[in-house]
């Protein structure tokens, strides 16, 4: 029995001092959290500007397309200047550009929320009130908040079979690349780069498995905001900036204008409008 006992004590003692590094990390994560949100603050407040109007009214005729937005403080705006520099306002635009038509906005998204909110900012929206298409951007705050990324995505999953099941298309920004923040100090800015591309990977996945179209925005822009971090980013440092937006926007654009070209087959006028009612 003596023989087995050096193992045993070696054994034990690494246990120990695993168990001690473990601690040790922890106390690190919560410190360097702390120090992130001391960095970021809030100096932009808590309500985006409010870019909810009819875009491109006087230059483009016809009826204009619904376009909803869904999600956290990015699809809301936050960081913005102006509401034409929102990220609703230059969707709309774009689109309003690209169909010739004007565009009706309208942002349900609220800052600060999680993809647990989702199912609220629908059922927020107006009684029989059908979009022609839904753009939604989350993830950043159940990254933050440690959500599981698979809890995330099936509450994303829902969301969006809802919509798709009503006919809405959907287009779904996945969660952007947290390790672009450098307000948030190492290692845990790395954490946050690892658990936010899970979240990502499982949003996709989610999505595409109900009809979805996705859209993902770590790679479309994380590259562009790591790289020009004083110009992609808002005052806040972790909100992007007018120009971030627009960035955000023009990855998004393409998508958003497939999702609203009708089906093969169905004429543009044949497209019902939010009532049901082809147009006349």
């Amino acid at each position: 029995m003596s023989s087995h006992r050096p193992l045993a004590v070696t054994a034990a003692s690494a246990v120990a001092i695993l168990g001690a590094g473990a601690v040790g990390a922890r106390t690190l994560i919560v410190r360097q959290a702390a120090i992130a949100r001391r960095r970021i603050g809030k100096p932009l407040g808590e309500q985006a500007l409010d870019a909810d109007r009819v875009w491109r009214r006087k230059k483009h005729p016809g009826r204009p397309v619904e376009l909803l937005l869904l999600g956290d403080s990015i699809a809301a705006g936050l960081g913005a200047t102006h509401r034409r520099d929102t990220l609703g306002a230059r969707l709309a635009k774009g689109v309003a550009r690209s169909a010739g038509r004007p565009v009706r906005l309208r942002t349900a998204a609220v800052v600060g929320s999680e993809t647990s909110a989702l199912a609220a900012q629908v059922a927020s929206l107006p009684a029989g009130y059908r979009p022609d298409a839904a753009v939604i951007v989350v993830g950043g705050n159940d990254v933050t908040h440690r959500i599981p990324a698979s809890r995330a995505a099936e509450q994303l999953e829902r969301v969006v079979r809802d919509l798709s099941g009503r006919g809405v298309p959907v287009v779904v920004g996945t969660c952007p690349d947290l390790g672009t923040l450098r307000a948030i100090p190492q290692p845990l800015r790395a954490l946050a780069a690892r658990s936010s591309r899970q979240l990502a990977a499982a949003q996709a996945a989610a999505v595409h498995r109900v009809g979805g179209r996705v859209v993902a925005l770590a790679r479309a822009v994380g590259p562009v905001f790591a790289e020009r971090p004083d110009e992609m980013f808002s005052e806040d440092r972790f909100h992007p900036s007018a120009l971030g937006y627009r960035r955000t926007a023009e990855a998004l654009l393409p998508a958003v204008i497939e999702a609203l070209e009708p089906s093969p087959g169905v004429r543009a006028g044949d497209v019902p409008d939010r009532a049901g009612v082809p147009n006349s």
